[in-house]
């Protein structure tokens, strides 16, 4: 039954999509039950009311029969793909939205060798009866979601409770007796999460790792690297009288170049370690795995030595053919050579003693069957995360517009315990969109090398959150990248930050305008120096009529913060000082002044350019132009956390 021209037009006003592709996302929903239809378009669409209405109304124009007919072709053995209407069909674009955390309706597809998998037979039932994919990353992670995000604000209130502003520093008390302080309570929650850092840790482990706590306590059988190898931030017998510790400047500065040094020096090893751990032979081919392990041969027979003479000169010289008979006939020598090995081969066998050829053959078998362990779990993770064509074809346009098709492939064909981890962590897909309102997704999950919680690449140490290493994996590995781009550390950061105020300069008369906002509020006397820009450079494809700019702006209840500026005694940030930069809001409003009225004449539609505001939720300010920004700034609400997707979604 084709699609109802009414439910696209809804759709388009909650999501504004070309019709053939809202068609396409309501096709598909139309395939699923109605409890599935609605987690779909839930995710799809977000929590509004304008999206939940149109989710109900969507589910009543389901008829009985319809649904009777979906659930008969999700059971049916046939061509499944015919059921999905043109989203399916390969000559169909892919969707223009990223990938629910559910799961659309399975396809009965080959291996992509041509190969059927037995083992991957299950994960299609349970997906045809309702059952979501899960994986060891996805269960971790679900556990650890469920107070991560207030384990965060509990350090974050404690640090800013004993004027500690460092990020990387967490209180301490040190006492001799039973503490009932907040630092000692923040403490006993960090304990309580050990099991599900337990949990995280083996779920993103790489072959040969040791998972690890900072629990101090056990300091002497501890596999933690950087409790003996990285100094305390509050230096060492420090006498606090029973108060919470205060950090020391100098030992703050020396921890830092401890932990940076230690960082790149484990993530050089932890790289190499998993390199050196990969299948020595291809895994997707079985010719190559069979060939490996017939090419060796085990034996009780030793190769003959054959001794030889040497002239003054050292240089090996043939004996003569008369010198070659000893007394012994040769038939007798090689006998007894013969029973003398079997002796020992008898010997060797029963205290469990294998010869160099057995241990080589047993190398080869074992790599063999890792291989072709890895393989599996490869085909069975990528066939219940991607089960029909629109999936995989979704996945390819991504990895396109990245440009990491190329890098993926390599990956997947000569590094698959690391392409493996990847997959399961969900490298190859695009971000769901669901998890722009969550308080805790996979993209928010801190990292903290001292404390034992991991991320997800090999080299995870020095990154601040799994977003931060997930942006860098990609930048540094997709098509046209110029060496490996790595996360300036916090030294590198302050250099380069004192580099660049050493380059500022007064901005040229040019730019005054008397109504900025530094003039306007009186918060100093004039500009602040600036770093003049480089030559501007034209590296997209030209700008054409049918383009849409938009602005996006931030409205979370930072932007009505007074500006503040930090105090450092070396590294360490003693204190916050009232700064002279206006709010962060004034500042948007004059940035946004300046480009519509430069604009004014250059705009193609001639109207002007939707504002659209993001915090926890999002708002369409409407279309803004040099004339009416200042009525339309009016209808600007502050307040609010920081979520970038739910102003996209708009």
């Amino acid at each position: 039954m084709a699609v109802s021209q009414t439910s696209v037009q809804a759709l388009g006003n909650i999501l504004p999509l070309e019709q053939h592709e809202r068609e396409q996302i309501l096709s598909y929903a139309r395939t699923l039950s109605r409890d599935d239809a609605a987690a779909h378009l839930q995710q799809l669409l977000g929590d509004s009311p304008e999206a939940v209405k149109f989710i109900a109304d969507f589910n009543a124009t389901q008829t009985s029969s319809n649904q009777g007919a979906t659930h008969h072709d999700r059971k049916s053995h046939g061509d499944v793909k015919s059921s999905l209407g043109p989203a399916a069909s390969n000559d169909a674009p892919p969707p223009m939205y990223a990938p629910p955390p559910g799961l659309p309706p399975p396809a009965n597809g080959a291996a992509p060798n041509g190969k059927a998998v037995a083992a991957r037979t299950g994960s299609v039932s349970n997906r045809m009866t309702g059952r979501k994919h899960t994986n060891p990353v996805i269960e971790a992670a679900y556990l650890r979601a469920q107070d991560e995000q207030e384990m965060q604000n509990l350090l974050q209130t404690l640090q800013y409770q004993y004027g500690i502003y460092n990020s990387e520093i967490e209180p301490e008390h040190e006492t001799d007796y039973p503490c009932n302080c907040p630092i000692h309570k923040y403490y006993w929650r960090k304990w309580s999460r050990y099991g599900v850092q337990e949990i995280w840790s083996k779920a993103v482990m790489y072959p040969g790792e040791k998972a690890y706590n900072d629990n101090k306590q056990q300091t002497v059988f501890t596999r933690n690297p950087y409790i003996w190898n990285v100094i305390s931030p509050y230096g060492w017998r420090q006498i606090s009288w029973g108060a919470p510790l205060k950090p020391v400047p100098g030992a703050h500065a020396q921890f830092i170049h401890q932990t940076i040094d230690l960082n790149n020096k484990l993530n050089r090893e932890a790289q190499a370690n998993v390199d050196s751990n990969e299948p020595k032979v291809n895994v997707w081919d079985d010719d190559a795995l069979q060939s490996a392990i017939a090419g060796l041969s085990i034996t009780d027979e030793k190769k003959p030595q054959v001794d030889r003479p040497r002239d003054s000169k050292f240089v090996l010289v043939e004996k003569p053919a008369a010198q070659e008979s000893d007394t012994v006939p040769a038939t007798e020598q090689q006998s007894a050579a013969k029973a003398k090995a079997s002796r020992f081969s008898s010997f060797r066998k029963a205290v469990g003693i294998k010869s160099s050829d057995e241990r080589a053959v047993a190398k080869v078998a074992k790599s063999a069957g890792k291989g072709q362990t890895i393989r599996d779990e490869i085909l069975e993770e990528e066939d219940s995360r991607w089960p029909d064509a629109q999936w995989r074809e979704l996945v390819a346009t991504y990895l396109e517009k990245v440009g990491m098709t190329k890098w993926v492939s390599d990956l997947r064909a000569h590094k698959p315990i690391q392409y493996l981890h990847l997959l399961r962590a969900g490298y190859f897909e695009p971000i769901p969109v669901g998890w722009a309102t969550q308080n805790s997704n996979p993209l928010k999950f801190s990292i903290e090398a001292a404390a034992g919680w991991r991320g997800i690449t090999p080299a995870w140490r020095g990154y601040e959150d799994t977003a931060e290493e997930r942006l860098y994996w990609v930048m540094n590995h997709r098509a046209g990248s110029a060496g490996t781009r790595m996360k300036p550390d916090f030294i590198s950061a302050m250099n380069m930050a004192r580099d660049r105020m050493a380059r500022a300069v007064e901005p040229p008369p040019l730019y005054f305008d008397a109504t900025d906002t530094c003039h306007t509020q009186h918060t100093s006397e004039g500009y602040s120096k600036q770093v003049m820009p480089p030559p501007f450079q034209a590296y997209d494809r030209p700008e054409t009529p049918s383009d849409d700019t938009m602005i996006l702006l931030d409205v979370s209840g930072s932007m009505d913060f007074n500006a503040m500026r930090p105090v450092y005694n070396q590294y360490l940030i003693t204190q916050w000082m009232r700064s002279t930069q206006p709010k962060n809001k004034d500042v948007a409003k004059a940035i946004i002044r300046r480009f519509v009225d430069a604009m004014a004449n250059h705009d193609h539609t001639g109207s002007g350019y939707d504002l659209i505001t993001f915090s926890d939720r999002s708002s369409v300010i409407g279309t803004v132009n040099h004339r009416n920004l200042e009525n339309m700034w009016r209808n600007v609400k502050l307040g609010g956390g920081t979520r970038v997707m739910t102003g996209w979604q708009k």
